[in-house]
């Protein structure tokens, strides 16, 4: 009887660590930076962990093109593809504390 109290205790010291550890993760998701580009280069996008768009670079001979729709679509993908970056490391990071395990309330934490 005495050993499943150790086991709850012992699973619970457990939780309260990944805790304190996923509030170590979740400041640094959220201040990293994800780099994506479009068209070959025409048009980067960088977002951070939280997903917000930090910055867009349209390169010169992309505006001088004067295809206006062409830059819409290149700067959508470039934001979509930077996001994906950002989503993808920051699931990675959640799985190191989790050891791959999909625990319930971790999207949460990834903005989601």
């Amino acid at each position: 009887m005495f050993g499943k109290l150790g086991d709850i205790a012992g699973m619970m010291k457990q939780a309260r660590e990944m805790q304190s550890r996923m509030k170590e993760v979740h400041e640094q998701i959220a201040s990293a930076r994800y780099d994506a580009d479009s068209g070959a280069g025409a048009v980067n996008a960088t977002v951070n962990g939280k997903m917000e768009l930090v910055n867009i670079r349209i390169s010169a001979e992309t505006v001088a093109g004067g295809d206006v729709e062409m830059l819409e679509d290149l700067v959508k993908s470039a934001v979509c593809a930077a996001q994906q970056k950002a989503s993808e490391g920051a699931k990675a990071e959640v799985q190191k504390i989790t050891g791959g395990m999909n625990l319930p309330g971790m999207e949460s934490l990834l903005g989601g």
